[in-house]
Order: C-alpha cells, then sequence, then structure tokens
C-alpha cells in the first residue's frame, strides 16, 4: 500500500539507500527491454500510475508489489532488491519502512524483519492477528520448520492433525511442511513473532 501523499504534487521519501535503489532499479530495467509504463504494468500487474509513483521515488512498494515487479523481469526478488557494493555490517529495517510490510488486512499484519536483499535459509516475521484473525499456510518445502514466540495475546498453533494454546511468553517449534496455522483466541490483538528455517 503506497503511502498517501500531502497534495496532487507528490514530494519524494525521505532518501532511503535501499528505497532509491529500488526505485532507480525499476526504471533502469524497464527501459533496458525498452518497455513502456504500460507494457509493465500489463506484465507484472501493478497500475502505471503506482509504477510511476515508484520509479520516481513517491512511494514505497510492499513485498507483494516488488516481487510481481522482479517476476516480470524474470529476476528472484533478491536479485532485484540487491544493492551493488553494499558493504554495511549492520542493516536496519526501521519500523515504518512500507517495503517490508508483506500483508495487511483485516484479519492479520505480516511484516518481515529478515533483510530482502539475501539469499537466506531463515526468515523473519512479526505477525499481528486481529481478534479472531487466523493465519493459514499450506505445507513449505519439506524438512521446512517454524518456530515461533507469542509477546503478547493468545493463539491457538496448528499443525498438520495436532493443535496447542499458547499465551505471551510460550514459544514453541512445529512442523511447516505440512498446512499450518495460528489462530487468535483472545478479544485483543495477538502479536508473535515468527522465524521459518528452510532444509
Amino acid at each position: 500500500m503506497p503511502r498517501k501523499l500531502a497534495s496532487p504534487a507528490a514530494v519524494p521519501l525521505p532518501e532511503d539507500p535501499v528505497s532509491s535503489h529500488l526505485c532507480r532499479r525499476v526504471q533502469e530495467l524497464r527501459k533496458q527491454r525498452g518497455w513502456s509504463l504500460e507494457q509493465l504494468s500489463a506484465a507484472c500487474g501493478v497500475s502505471r500510475s503506482m509504477l510511476s509513483q515508484i520509479e520516481r521515488n513517491q512511494a514505497n512498494p510492499t513485498v507483494a508489489v516488488t516481487c510481481k515487479i522482479a517476476q516480470a523481469f524474470g529476476m528472484s526478488l533478491a536479485e532485484f532488491v540487491e544493492v551493488p557494493n553494499a558493504s554495511t555490517a549492520i542493516h536496519v529495517i526501521r519500523a515504518d519502512d512500507r517495503v517490508h510490510l508483506f500483508r495487511s488486512d483485516e484479519s492479520c499484519e505480516i511484516r518481515t524483519l529478515s533483510p530482502l536483499h539475501l539469499e537466506k535459509d531463515v526468515e523473519f516475521y512479526q505477525v499481528r492477528l486481529k481478534p479472531g484473525g487466523t493465519l493459514r499456510s499450506a505445507a513449505h518445502f519439506q524438512g521446512t520448520r517454524e518456530f515461533l514466540t507469542v509477546e503478547q495475546g493468545r493463539i491457538r498453533l496448528h499443525s498438520g492433525m495436532e493443535s496447542s494454546d499458547l499465551g505471551k511468553q510460550d514459544s514453541a517449534s512445529y512442523r511447516a511442511d505440512t498446512p499450518h496455522a495460528l489462530e487468535n483466541l483472545g478479544k485483543t490483538d495477538a502479536l508473535v513473532f515468527l522465524v521459518v528455517i528452510y532444509q
């Protein structure tokens, strides 16, 4: 979801090396292929106006939008967002960085807390489940496991045919190569930190 603009004349977002690189990357790859904004929009399913805002650094695309654009260029997400010559030892993900907002709807909000530009076997997420909300996931690759800690609220964890109720500061590990789900049992938001480990 792009940030709301203060006026019809959009103001560029505060300078951020990764976001700025991503905006330039879209335009460079599009021009290399000789595509118009309309052609890229048709290829990736993202509106022309959104693509235009991204190229002008006036909107930060979500992970889902970034994935669609990367696929249109025939690239993996890691290849697409990689920052050349990035040598800093510290990678910071700001709380208001909407590039890392993977999903946000009436049931839950998911933020990626691990760097997007790294090829990795481990992914780290923050999951906020609304009251009555459920996050259901299909089976991942064989051998995949998930580890979670409940920061607030009460949830019910389902993995295959098994389930377990968890409260604040409880942790669990479970198979994620079978259908699995997290269900908020409380009347307030439940906040969970989730680690996915691929083998």
